[in-house]
Parts: structure tokens; C-alpha cells; sequence
């Protein structure tokens, strides 16, 4: 064996190698895309407002702020995509839970501080039947709790008169049913800088702000002026709280408390730091894909994967004997490198990546049979066998690297044009090609190298395929 094909052996030997250490053990390595893996398959629509139209402009700031939100829930290879004039489609692969991805993506997170000019009481809890020893008294009970929610609702109408004559004032309520009549907005959303998940001394779930300092200056005024009274706290026109403030604060720094689970102050911490929605949105599809349809189309991808691989494998054997031994290794490498790349480039695995492995294994053996056609033609024409493998591999060289330069760039258009489960599909057949020219030119030469040893080893070998 020459010098240069020990080199050429060493080197598939460590690839191999690196590749196995890539790999192995697989489970949990690469990330499944939304229809192997399930999770929610969002689409919004943009409206319009008096004061926001849908322009080329809002929607691409949408689509930025969406990315913002997402990226910071720790989705694993999200897809948002404009669909149309305005409509934005979202994958979130994994998403168990697809109401609070909902609540993520679709609130605008509109943030504001506002004096309280007066406030309603807050509705009572609703009677239950259990609690009353008759229909009588259980209709009577529910009568006044009607009577009281009416009451309530007419003084909303009163506040709105009141807030006629008071400039920059709104009517807002908070989850309890109590109306406020706020005065103008003290400190708004767009002088926030952060806002992070804390715990108070009770260990409820807050959510902790931190203003620039010309938030901080506003904030500073806003609580010297109204200190003994209340601030509400709105979030998308919904008073979240209405605490009093007892002292001056500065220092740019606020809370807002309310009855949060960590994992919606989580969620508000996300809404608030990447900005509100630039433009108000409808969810006009809301669609769940369970995890037994991935498993399903999994399972019906590898089976399709291994009847086209055994099937590829038995051709070579038996068309080209023991040639076929050091294509269908070849094959096999090439199999291991595209999940080894898959991973390594913590690519998305999709239904159509897997159509994209199976088109693979079919494509990495056109190289080795383009090789091995050669080598007979030069072995018909006299040469010897080594000099036959060598002009074999040189001539079909220039044959391979141009089909599959072609194929490559088909792909990288559909990665660039495609969306989703296309752009899986492209990233698994690049890395297929890549892993099948390697396989082609180095790990095939490589083995027969080595499998043939010298001159009559080879020949016996050609004349046997």
C-alpha cells in the first residue's frame, strides 16, 4: 500500500471515528421537526387600527418581535414565516402546552403605569347551588348577585362620563370585574429595559422591571406625586394590579405583582422585554399536532429507510460482488455522517428529511457504480487492475462532482425559497451529498485499497464484478 493511500485510510478512520463519537448514543441528539415531534401550528392575521396600518413595514417588525418571544421561550428550531399580505405562520415543535404559546405570541404586551382616579367595587364570586338548602334561596342569592353585577356595570358607564372631561384618561378593568378611571399614562412599555421572574418575601411569583433612566426619572415623579394613592399596572388595557404607593421609589426599579404562576410571570417577564406587538393581531388557526403522529410517521420513515437501504445493499452484492462489499461500507459511512451533520449543525429533522435520507442512499451508490464502470471499461482496454482503479476513479471524478454540484445547488435554492418542512428537506440532502462525494472518492478508494492489497488481489477482484 502507498504512502498516500495510508494517508487516505487514516483520515476515513478518523472521520468515522468522529462521526461514532457524534452520534452514538443518538437518543435525544437530533432535534425533530413539528410533524415528528408534535406541538402547536399557529397562523395570525394582522388587523388593522385607526392607529396602525398593515404595511410592508409593521409586518416585518412583527415578524421580528414574534422571533424575540419565541427565541426566549426556548423553542427548539421555531418556524415563523410570512404567509400572503398579513398573515404570519408559527411552528413551535414540542410546545406541550398550546394555549400559553398562544397567550405568548399573541398578546400585544402594551405596558403601562396610570394614576387611579376612582374605581368601582369588584364583582362577588357567583353563588353555587351546593352552598344553599333550596332553589328558592339559591334563585333568590343569584338575583342579587345579578343585581350587584348590574350596579357594577352602570358604574362604568358613570366613570366613562367622568373620564369625558379628563384628557389622556381610559376606562379599563382588572380579572376580578372592578372598573378603574385612569388618568394618563405616568410611564409607558417603551421606557422599560428589562424585566425578569423574582419572588417576593411570600414566594409568589413577581415580575421585577428595570427602566432606562429616562424611565426612571418618570417613574420617580410619578410615585413622589401620587404616594398614598394608587398606580394601576396595565398590561393590553387590563389593570394587572392597583397597588397604593406607600413611599417615593427611585432608582428606576418596579414590580408587578398579581396572582402569577412562575410560568406565566415567565411569560409576561418574555412579552415585556421583547416589546409589544407592533400591530394588533387575530388567531385565525390554532392547531395541535400530537406526538402519536410523529411517532407514527417516524416509525413509517425508518421502515421506509431500511427497506430502501437493504434493498441498495443487495443490489451492489449482487451486481458487483465483492466490489459491492466496499460500496455498500461506503454507504454506510455515508448514512452515519449525514446524522452525525445533522447534529452537529443541530439541524431539524422533518418527514420530508427523512424522504431526504432515503433519496441519499440511493444517490451515494450512482458515484461508486459510475467508478466501478469505469475500472471495467479500463480493465477491457488492457490496463493493469491498480491502474485501472486509478483511472477509474480519476475519470468518473469529474462526472460525480458535476452531478451532484447540481443537485446541491437545487437544494440551496429550496433552502433559500422554502420554508419549514422544505428547508428540512434541503439541509438533509445537502448534508447527503456532501457525505456521498466523501464516501465516493475517499472512503471507496480507501477500502479497495486496502482489500486488494496488491496486483493479483485486484485483479481478481475486477474480473470476479
Amino acid at each position: 500500500m502507498l504512502r498516500r493511500d495510508r494517508w487516505r485510510l487514516g483520515i476515513v478512520a478518523i472521520v468515522v471515528v468522529a462521526a461514532l463519537v457524534t452520534v452514538f448514543p443518538i437518543s435525544g441528539k437530533i432535534n425533530l421537526g413539528l410533524d415528528l415531534k408534535g406541538g402547536a401550528h399557529i397562523v395570525l392575521q394582522a388587523k388593522e387600527s385607526a392607529d396602525s396600518k398593515v404595511t410592508e413595514d409593521s409586518i416585518e417588525r412583527l415578524l421580528a418581535v414574534l422571533r424575540n418571544r419565541v427565541d426566549q421561550y426556548g423553542v427548539a428550531e421555531p418556524v415563523i414565516q410570512r404567509e400572503g399580505r398579513d398573515r404570519v405562520i408559527v411552528d413551535l415543535p414540542g410546545i406541550q402546552d398550546p394555549d400559553a404559546a398562544l397567550e405568548l405570541i399573541g398578546k400585544t404586551a402594551e405596558l403601562e403605569f396610570r394614576s387611579v382616579v376612582e374605581s368601582t367595587a369588584s364583582v362577588p364570586p357567583g353563588p353555587q347551588r351546593e352552598n344553599y338548602e333550596s332553589d328558592e334561596e339559591f334563585q333568590r342569592a343569584q338575583t342579587r348577585w345579578n343585581e350587584a353585577k348590574a350596579q357594577i356595570e352602570s358604574g362604568r358607564e358613570s366613570l366613562a362620563k367622568k373620564g369625558e372631561g379628563l384628557a389622556g384618561s381610559r376606562v379599563s378593568r382588572d380579572d376580578e370585574g372592578r372598573y378603574y378611571l385612569l388618568g394618563p399614562v405616568l410611564v409607558g412599555g417603551k421606557d422599560l429595559v428589562d424585566a425578569k421572574t423574582q419572588y417576593d418575601n411570600l414566594g409568589r411569583a413577581v415580575v421585577g422591571l428595570t427602566f432606562s433612566s429616562e424611565g426612571a426619572k418618570l417613574f420617580d415623579r410619578a410615585t413622589a406625586d401620587n404616594v398614598g394613592r394608587q398606580i394601576a399596572i396595565v398590561l393590553d388595557g387590563v389593570v394587572i394590579s392597583a397597588p397604593v404607593v406607600q413611599e417615593r421609589i427611585t432608582g428606576g426599579n418596579a414590580q408587578i405583582s398579581g396572582r402569577f404562576s412562575p410560568a406565566e410571570a415567565s411569560r409576561l417577564s418574555i412579552m415585556l422585554r421583547a416589546g409589544a406587538l407592533p400591530i394588533a393581531v387575530e388567531v385565525i388557526e390554532n392547531r395541535s399536532v400530537g406526538p402519536s403522529l410523529g411517532e407514527d410517521s417516524i416509525n413509517s420513515g425508518i421502515r421506509a429507510g431500511l427497506i430502501g437501504a437493504s434493498l441498495v445493499f443487495l443490489f451492489m452484492l449482487l451486481y458487483y460482488r465483492t466490489l459491492g462489499i466496499a460500496a455498500d461500507a461506503a454507504l454506510a459511512v455515508s448514512i452515519l455522517l449525514v446524522f452525525a451533520g445533522l447534529i452537529s449543525l443541530k439541524a431539524t429533522l422533518t418527514l420530508p428529511g427523512i424522504a431526504g435520507i432515503v433519496l441519499t442512499i440511493g444517490m451515494a451508490v450512482d458515484g461508486n457504480v459510475l467508478i466501478y464502470e469505469r475500472m471495467r471499461e479500463e480493465t477491457k482496454a488492457g490496463k493493469t487492475p491498480l491502474a485501472a482503479v486509478d483511472a477509474g476513479f480519476k475519470k468518473a471524478l469529474t462526472t460525480i462532482l458535476d452531478a451532484n454540484i447540481t443537485t446541491l445547488i437545487a437544494a440551496a435554492v429550496l433552502f433559500y425559497f422554502g420554508s419549514g418542512p422544505v428547508r428540512g428537506f434541503a439541509v438533509t440532502l445537502s448534508i447527503g451529498i456532501v457525505a456521498s462525494v466523501f464516501c465516493n472518492v475517499l472512503v471507496t478508494r480507501a477500502l479497495l485499497q486496502h482489500f486488494m492489497g496488491g496486483r493479483g488481489a485486484a485483479g481478481s477482484m475486477l474480473h470476479r464484478s
